[in-house]
């Protein structure tokens, strides 16, 4: 008779088991686990029924899920670091090196979205300062990309995805759109250069260049085609079911693995929201406080919303409750900034960073929240201004 080799695993095992992978899961996607627990209270008080379906937008699901699932079919065939590395290797200097990763890290976050272009911009980061022995410069930089993709995102209707439920939400045109954002937009992208060129020495660096194998050209033209399409689909040109199909069916056969790899627990989180927020907007007493509140100060009682929920589930709550989407589009963008939880970004980076330098955590989140309630204060200052003037961009 066969015996079996090794002992038969107790069922404490399997329970520690599963505890560990469900204190895994719930670390790596806190706000998800929140959402969920959000959209379930909040059922309790108003009981599903027919109103709920009008709790969702399905556009911006869609959209959403189209952007990330062609960025990761880019991702897979290096686009994005290619491109990158060859930007940062022509640098001759620290100072450079840091600016160039910055504004890549900006530039992604227009059109990548702000998490997406710090997955992908964060270790190039990395690689260029340890590889050039500039570590000490290694927090700052971080820091000021995370700050890159949070207000880089802020220009563009899908730069951020808060922006991308407003400009559903309110059918807001493109040019006011721009039109809004983009004096925040500009002092942003000053404040970023002046403390890059303030606090970087322009030392002497030189990279170690990696030898890739080359891009598979006809792929990557295809991805960038359907990159053009899901923005389409965000500016209201083609109707987003047609890249519902479209896009799906075409990684289906060019890169099953995109699909695989799109951020689902972000979509998700983006469902919970939607019934939270849906709900909120149903009971009496959150109604006339809420809406209280913001009638005094729009723009500040959103930025620091989201300080203590984040800024998505900022915006998809207060839009309940206001009309006012310009100081409202204003407040939930310069909020990003601010607190490790103001973003989902700034999570993001805080894991990159001390995944990397455990030992630096503490450092690293003093200098994070230095850096960032500066901007934050600056910037709430200058949007109050700007809302009190009616004074929008530069005559769209």
């Amino acid at each position: 008779m066969a015996h079996h080799s090794g002992a038969v695993r107790h069922p404490a095992h399997h329970f520690h088991d599963a505890l560990t992978v469900t204190i895994h899961f719930i670390r790596k996607n806190t706000v998800l686990v929140i959402a969920a627990a959000l959209a379930l209270v909040t059922s309790l008080i108003v009981p599903p029924d027919a109103d709920y379906i009008g709790y969702f937008d399905f556009k911006t699901l869609t959209c959403l899920f189209c952007t990330l699932a062609v960025i990761c079919a880019l991702k897979n065939v290096r686009f994005f670091t290619k491109l990158a590395e060859r930007i940062v290797v022509v640098s001759g200097n620290t100072r450079t090196a840091v600016l160039l990763l910055v504004y890549i890290t900006f530039i992604g976050s227009m059109l990548l979205a702000n998490d997406m272009a710090l997955l992908t911009f964060l270790p190039l980061g990395y690689y260029v300062m340890s590889s050039a022995g500039k570590e000490r410069y290694m927090a700052f930089t971080f820091i000021m990309q995370n700050i890159a993709a949070n207000l880089g995102g802020m220009l563009t209707p899908f730069g951020n995805p808060q922006n991308l439920y407003l400009y559903e939400k309110f059918r807001i045109a493109n040019g006011e759109f721009v039109k809004i954002m983009l004096f925040p937009f500009l002092l942003s992208v000053s404040l970023i250069t002046l403390l890059c060129l303030v606090f970087v020495k322009g030392e002497k660096m030189q990279l170690k260049t990696r030898d890739f194998a080359p891009m598979p050209k006809v792929k990557v033209i295809i991805y960038l085609l359907l990159f053009a399409f899901s923005i389409l689909l965000v500016f209201r040109t083609v109707p987003y079911y047609v890249g519902l199909i479209l896009i799906p069916l075409a990684l289906l056969f060019l890169d099953k693995s995109a699909l695989l790899k799109v951020d689902y627990p972000l979509l998700f989180t983006f469902v919970f929201f939607f019934i939270f927020a849906g709900n909120m907007a149903r009971i009496d007493i959150v109604e006339n406080a809420v809406g209280a509140l913001l009638s005094k100060n729009t723009l500040l009682v959103s930025a620091l919303s989201c300080q203590f929920i984040s800024n998505v589930p900022s915006a998809i709550l207060l839009s309940e409750f206001t009309t006012d989407y310009r100081a409202l589009l204003m407040g939930v963008n310069i909020g990003g900034a601010g607190t490790l939880i103001a973003s989902l970004a700034s999570l993001i980076t805080l894991r990159e960073f001390t995944s990397r330098y455990p030992e630096k955590t503490k450092k690293y989140i003093i200098l994070f929240s230095v850096i960032n309630f500066a901007f934050l204060l600056v910037l709430a200052v200058f949007c109050s201004f700007v809302l009190a003037s009616g004074n929008f961009g530069l005559g769209f």
